[in-house]
This record gives structure tokens, C-alpha cells and sequence, in this order.
């Protein structure tokens, strides 16, 4: 009985791992630190580099995992492109991330997954031929905490907010990014030398992390764990303005809970942007969504 229970246990395992549709890989470590991702790319092997998703999960920098990504990158993968979801340090796990925590913990948890995330890129670009990658064409994207780390990773200066000694050159920059409900501390780290396209969506309700203007979890001043945030709508009202190319869905009386709508219910919205992007066109677009849903915060006209 043991040994029938230990052949189909086997058959199990070896039926799972064939079924698999992406490979991990380590693509940073250090003396305390080893990261993983997990790499989607077309059954159809190209003749032509692969432009490249890397896509960060959401939860606060405490929680989630990389899986979380797998429904968009595995999607992503169907349309032509190699797409990763990686692992970072959850630096805010055990800690506390809303009014009553520290604001240089919370400012250093941005800080760590950003950097993670060029490290991510790194790799990439040092195995662009194993994997034929086109290091021209390399999209980042995440949910919430996610979005707050490619939104970071996009626009801060590299070399004034690297951790490690290994950086991305001074050339590089991204194709593209996507946020879902992510937000940035400070409008004018994104220039006009700097702005790359971008596609965003977010609640206009969110009361985690604002759609507009506001402190993160809209805590009041004096709070220990005070952090303005500028979200989706000023971010691309500040791109509009710079004349760059961005997207931008509302969802009307949304909250927090759209943070990953589009990744993981209409994916095919990310690759169709990244698409437009490659072909060189530029666009300037608000597409607004109503929930039927009603919220204290978050007065738009737009929205009535």
C-alpha cells in the first residue's frame, strides 16, 4: 500500500511540474538576502527578442507573495512577451504601516522593494540572450504596495536611492509602467526628461492609498506614520501636463479592493497598452467606470 501511495505521489509530482507553465529562478542574492521570481514565457519560441513584464505584488509590504502575479504574467506570456513576478523583501512584515508606525520604516520599505526591483531588471539585462530579451522594451507593473514600488523604481534617482553596489546604467529606462492603485511620494520626482508611459487604475474612493492627494491612509497630521501620497489621478493629470503619454481608469465609488481589477480581471487592457506603447503610439486618455458604489471621500464631478 506504501509503495502504490509513493508511485502515485511520485506520478502527482512529476504531472504537476510538467504542467507548469513558468520557471523560477534566483536573480539576486547577498550574505542576508535571496530573492526568486518566477518566469512566463510564449510556448512559442521567438525569433526576435521579447519585450518584458517584470510585475511586484501588492500587500502592504508586509504580505502577498510572488503568485500573486502569475494570472497577469501568465496571460502576458499568451500575447508575446516574457513576463517575471517576483519576490522582495516584505520589510514592513511585523511592523506597522498605518498612522500609529514610523515614517522612516514605512519611507525604507519603498526604498528596499524599489531597489529589488532594479536588481529584478538587472538580471534581466544580464541574461537578455539566454532568454532573448529586448532590454528596450522592459514594462514594470504592480498592485498597491507593487505600484508604489515600480512607480518608485521609474522616477527616483537610481544612484541618490541604490543599496547596492551594483546599479542599472545611466542610460536605462523603462518602456512603460502600470499601477494599480499605487501612488507616489512626491510629484515632481517625474520630469520631463524622466516620464515614461504610463497606465493607471484606482478607486476614486481608496481610502489605503489615495486616488488623488492625500496622506497615506489619510492619517491625520502629527501622526508618527504621516507620508503624503500623490495617486493615480494627480500623477496623470502631473504626465498630461508634461505632455507624456498616459491612461488612466476610474472606478467611480471604488475603493481599495480595484487595486488588482485589471491585472487580474482584464489583462488583456495591460498587453493592449504595452502594445501601443512598442508601436510608438502616444496617448492622452481618462476612462471613467461606474460601480454603483457610493464613498465619503473622493468628490469628482466626473463621477456623478
Amino acid at each position: 500500500m506504501k509503495k502504490h501511495l509513493f508511485i502515485l505521489l511520485a506520478f502527482l509530482s512529476v504531472s504537476t511540474l510538467k504542467a507548469q507553465d513558468f520557471t523560477t529562478l534566483t536573480y539576486f542574492v547577498n550574505d542576508s538576502t535571496k530573492l526568486e521570481l518566477d518566469l512566463f514565457l510564449p510556448k512559442t519560441k521567438s525569433k526576435e527578442k521579447l519585450p518584458l513584464l517584470i510585475h511586484v505584488h501588492g500587500g502592504g509590504f508586509s504580505g502577498g507573495k510572488r503568485q500573486d502575479g502569475h494570472h497577469v504574467a501568465k496571460y502576458a506570456a499568451t500575447q508575446g512577451y516574457a513576463a517575471a513576478s517576483i519576490t522582495y523583501t516584505l520589510y514592513m512584515k511585523g511592523k506597522n504601516f498605518s498612522c500609529d508606525g514610523k515614517l522612516p520604516e514605512k519611507v525604507k520599505a519603498f526604498r528596499i522593494a524599489a531597489n529589488q526591483l532594479w536588481q529584478a531588471t538587472l538580471f534581466f539585462i544580464k541574461n537578455s540572450e539566454k532568454y532573448t530579451i529586448d532590454t528596450n522594451k522592459i514594462f514594470i507593473s504592480g498592485s498597491s504596495a507593487g505600484a508604489e514600488t515600480a512607480l518608485h523604481a521609474a522616477f527616483w534617482d537610481r544612484n541618490a536611492m541604490a543599496l547596492y553596489p551594483e546599479k542599472l546604467s545611466d542610460s536605462f529606462k523603462y518602456a512603460g509602467l502600470i499601477s494599480g492603485s499605487g501612488a507616489i511620494m512626491d510629484l515632481n520626482l517625474i520630469t520631463k526628461k524622466n516620464v515614461i508611459p504610463a497606465l493607471f487604475f484606482h478607486g476614486s474612493c481608496d481610502v489605503t492609498v489615495p486616488y488623488a492627494t492625500a496622506s497615506h491612509h489619510y492619517c491625520p497630521p502629527g501622526s508618527t506614520g504621516w507620508l503624503m501620497l500623490f495617486g493615480s489621478h494627480s500623477i496623470y493629470n502631473h504626465i498630461i501636463s508634461l505632455n507624456g503619454t498616459a491612461h488612466l481608469y476610474t472606478f467611480c465609488g471604488g475603493g481599495h479592493e480595484y487595486s488588482d481589477e485589471l491585472f487580474a480581471k482584464q489583462p488583456q487592457e495591460i498587453t493592449s497598452f504595452m502594445a501601443r506603447v512598442l508601436r510608438g503610439e502616444k496617448e492622452q486618455s481618462h476612462t471613467i467606470i461606474k460601480t454603483g458604489k457610493a464613498c465619503a471621500k473622493g468628490d469628482y464631478n466626473f463621477c456623478e
